[in-house]
């Protein structure tokens, strides 16, 4: 019997850039305090209750004070938001400094322009790895702007050009997005 060799993790990051996500910024209050992070790993689970997921680093900066408060938005980017994807996944400086958001009814911030919005409350949490997978009951939709999405492929956003296999530079990965 052959024993199976896990893959490290520069191979993993090379294996699953060849998967386009969509890229959100998942948005909550820690004692009144705006607190987000970028995220690309996000996806509907049920229509019947609704339910959403995300994964988000349970070592972050930004899970880890969103997740006492029970409530999250799932702030969902278009490809021209590249500015604010990088703000949300950078580890370095004041996310919220001289930008222009609003408080949801459910107590949550909302980013501007973006694509979709999704208003939840926390339902479950899995610890899985590295991260928690975090089911939330959907309470609010809203569909603000019409525009194309921003995708992430191969470490970059968007797939145009991108047709030889390159291993992909993760910005922000080494930023632990979440």
């Amino acid at each position: 019997m052959r024993t199976a060799i896990e893959p490290s993790p520069l191979e993993m990051r090379a294996a699953m850039g060849n998967f386009a996500t969509g890229v959100t910024i998942v948005t909550g209050l820690d004692e009144g305090e705006p607190v987000g992070f970028a995220c690309q790993s996000f996806a509907s689970v049920s229509l019947e209750p609704p339910l959403v997921l995300f994964c988000a680093d349970h070592r972050g900066r930004a899970w880890p004070r969103i997740r006492p408060s029970g409530r999250f938005t799932v702030n969902v980017l278009g490809e021209d938001q590249a500015e604010l994807c990088q703000r949300f996944g950078s580890s370095r400086g004041r996310k919220f400094e001289n930008l222009a958001w609003d408080l949801s009814p459910e107590g949550t911030p909302n980013l501007p322009d973006t694509l979709m919005r999704v208003h939840a409350t926390v339902e479950d949490v899995h610890v899985a790895g590295d991260h928690d997978v975090v089911i939330g009951r959907v309470t609010r939709l809203e569909t603000p702007h019409r525009a194309t999405p921003m995708l992430f492929f191969r470490g970059k956003f968007g797939v145009e050009n991108q047709h030889e296999h390159v291993v992909p530079y993760l910005w922000g990965w080494g930023d632990h997005w979440g």
